[in-house]
């Protein structure tokens, strides 16, 4: 008899040790929970309020030359836990963040790893490495692996790619998951998936540094798994900005086999308000590599391209265009009205091939020096091969007095790609300069490591006219922005409804309503906020640029008011003693009541606040401004035509 209980127990010990370990991982608060488990594979379910939100998700790396082919992988587990304050360097939400989580690190044989992390807000894991490599260390990774189980029922929230140049600008699309799996369709990240079972869950990456971005696509039997382009072996030039691969190896990545790969996270909303306020990508970024922070200097921007450098008017006697006149122009704009920064788009250069002759119309150094007079820097736009042709050419502008670029048309998420842009930004740092991503992916935490990256297009913006629709644009709080800082280059005084639109340069529109448009400055999150349009415009609506100039680009604290997914996002943002309000819709009118207890108590505020007007449904530029008194025992009545806004400032009354 005894001999038999042993036999038993030890075959339950051999059964748990070659094909099954099981481990729970709560948050700090315990709402998020992980429920991990080894057997010959790695998988995980997710849990928010003791619902299963995702349930038997896979991972794995597949490495040339390493062999996991072992159904007993688990070497050991360690349990810890996370407790810090971060303080951004560009603070798009808050200017603290508590970073709290409970971390399990899984520890496979063949010198694997998985750390885990439960957030109150969310989940994540990262693989780890411990792999000798070649003689130079390194180890070609063949795949990753990421299996996202999803059932018919749920609602996708996507951008769609064609392959991997995408440039991240295409219209959301919204699929069932039953129908998205059939299609082998690609999306770029981050995607949005409402479970409809209360909780919707924001999928992405960050930390991603020499490795390839990651983009997922439908897959009939496993639901949503990732795709990562190829090695780069062949490459061919087409026109003066583009560098396409035209073979590709069968592994994504050549690099050190001792090291840790990138965060996949997911945030889970109960709420939709939680996306709005979301931090993990943050929180999961490494910190800043830069030292000392302090020329990182934020702000807004005037933009020419938009509108064509095409200022006109009777304070106007010169022939607009892109010439010395007309940038002095712009220069004094921004000087009269706190901007601290213009850029100079394509067409400031003699040729986008050679950055050093800038063209004789315009005289670059001339505007330099009258910039610097009137307290207002220059930004420089390049193609992203005439930069990593001229990698010397951080060290020559900051010589000039430049202080930052914007980096356009990479269109490419291989792994060389990526290290171009932590390239750029280490560049760029040594010589006290910022970098704006355009024709870029999305942010993948590079921004926190090197936080002069200060902003990142990766949006169908405002530059796409009639194509930037605020049925697709009122996604971006809740997908896009989510990530990391959004180039959206908002700010247009000419606004019409889509059914009359008639935008062209230098006469460029936007659709939605001039509220709609003082809105996106207090929504949208960005370290470079553009005003884009004209300066004639912005002199004859001056209480509108008062508005826009006044606003913040970083903030303090940030509070979701109002959110529905695709229908409106109210958010009020506060700097120092000041608050701002700024919230869009889509083409549906709406009206409803706000709480402004997130004001202090005891304090009264003069609120100034600019309403669509009663003809903004039809003649989208209709617009009232209203100065009212307010406090956090009042409630507050906002209405929003179809495609419009709200925007107030609110300042302290002293007493």
């Amino acid at each position: 008899m005894i001999m038999i209980k042993r036999a038993i127990l030890i075959g339950i010990i051999i059964l748990n040790t070659l094909f099954a370990f099981a481990s729970k991982l709560s948050s700090p608060n315990g709402i998020v929970r992980l429920e991990i488990r080894v057997t010959d594979r790695v998988e995980y379910d997710i849990y928010k309020n003791n619902t299963l939100v995702m349930a038997n998700c896979g991972l794995g790396l597949d490495i040339k030359g390493v062999d996991l082919k072992n159904k007993d992988l688990l070497k050991s587990v360690r349990l810890s836990h996370i407790d810090r304050q971060i303080n951004p360097v560009v603070a798009l939400k808050f200017a603290q963040i508590h970073d709290k989580c409970n971390v399990l690190t899984v520890q496979l044989k063949n010198g694997y790893a998985i750390e885990f992390r439960a957030y109150d807000e969310g989940a994540a894991y990262r693989i780890i490495t411990n792999i000798k490599g070649d003689l130079k260390g390194k180890i070609k990774v063949i795949n990753e692996k990421v299996t996202l189980p999803l059932k018919e029922e749920y609602e996708l929230h996507l951008q769609p790619a064609k392959d991997f140049t995408s440039n991240y600008e295409t219209n959301y699309i919204h699929p069932a998951a039953k129908t998205w799996k059939q299609t082998a369709q690609m999306s770029t990240l981050p995607v949005l998936i409402d479970t409809k079972n209360g909780v919707k869950v924001l999928f992405s990456e960050t930390d991603v540094m020499d490795y390839p971005c990651m983009f997922v696509k439908g897959d009939s039997d496993k639901g949503m798994v990732s795709a990562f382009s190829g090695v780069a072996l062949e490459e061919k030039k087409q026109g003066d900005r583009f560098m396409r691969i035209t073979k590709a190896a069968d592994y994504i990545a050549e690099t050190d086999g001792k090291r840790t790969f990138p965060w996949r996270y997911f945030i889970l909303a109960s709420q939709d308000k939680e996306l709005l306020e979301a931090t993990l990508p943050i929180k999961l970024a490494q910190r800043s590599a830069i030292k000392n922070t302090e020329w990182i200097k934020p702000g807004k921007v005037s933009w020419e391209w938009w509108n064509a450098a095409a200022p006109y008017g009777p304070d106007v006697n010169f022939k607009s265009g892109f010439n010395l006149e007309t940038y002095k122009y712009y220069i004094d704009f921004a000087s009269k009205n706190g901007v601290p920064y213009i850029i100079m788009d394509e067409g400031w250069a003699e040729s986008v091939d050679d950055p050093y002759t800038p063209n004789k119309k315009v005289d670059l150094h001339a505007l330099i020096k009258y910039g610097k007079q009137k307290n207002v820097d220059i930004i420089l736009w390049l193609t992203w091969l005439s930069v990593e042709q001229n990698m010397g050419l951080f060290k020559t502008f900051s010589q000039w007095g430049i202080k930052g670029v914007k980096i356009d048309f990479m269109d490419r998420n291989d792994q060389w790609m990526v290290n171009y842009y932590e390239r750029v930004a280490q560049e760029a740092a040594r010589y006290n300069m910022l970098v704006d991503f355009h024709g870029s992916f999305t942010p993948r935490g590079l921004e926190q490591k090197y936080p002069n990256v200060i902003s990142y297009e990766g949006v169908r913006g405002l530059e796409q006219m009639e194509g930037c629709q605020p049925d697709n644009s009122i996604f971006l709080p809740f997908i896009r922005n989510v990530v990391g800082p959004m180039d959206f280059t908002p700010g247009a005084m000419i606004n019409m409804q889509p059914e009359v639109y008639g935008g062209k340069r230098p006469n460029s529109a936007a659709v939605g309503t001039r509220t709609y448009q003082l809105a996106l400055f207090v929504l949208f999150e960005s370290g470079v906020q553009m005003l884009c349009d004209n300066p004639s415009l912005y002199y004859k609506e001056q209480e509108c640029t008062d508005f826009i100039a006044g606003v913040p680009v970083t903030w303090d604290e940030t509070k979701a008011l109002q959110a529905e997914l695709g229908q409106v996002a109210l958010v009020a943002k506060r700097k120092g003693r000041t608050w701002y309000i700024g919230g869009i819709t889509n083409g549906t009118s709406r009206k409803f009541n706000v709480k402004m207890d997130f004001l202090d108590k005891g304090k009264s505020y003069q609120m100034v606040a600019f309403e669509d007007g009663i003809n903004a449904p039809r003649q989208a530029m209709d617009y009232r401004k209203v100065i009212s008194q307010t406090d956090r025992e009042q409630e507050m009545v906002i209405n929003m035509s179809r495609n419009g806004g709200f925007a107030a400032v609110l300042t302290e009354i002293d007493r």
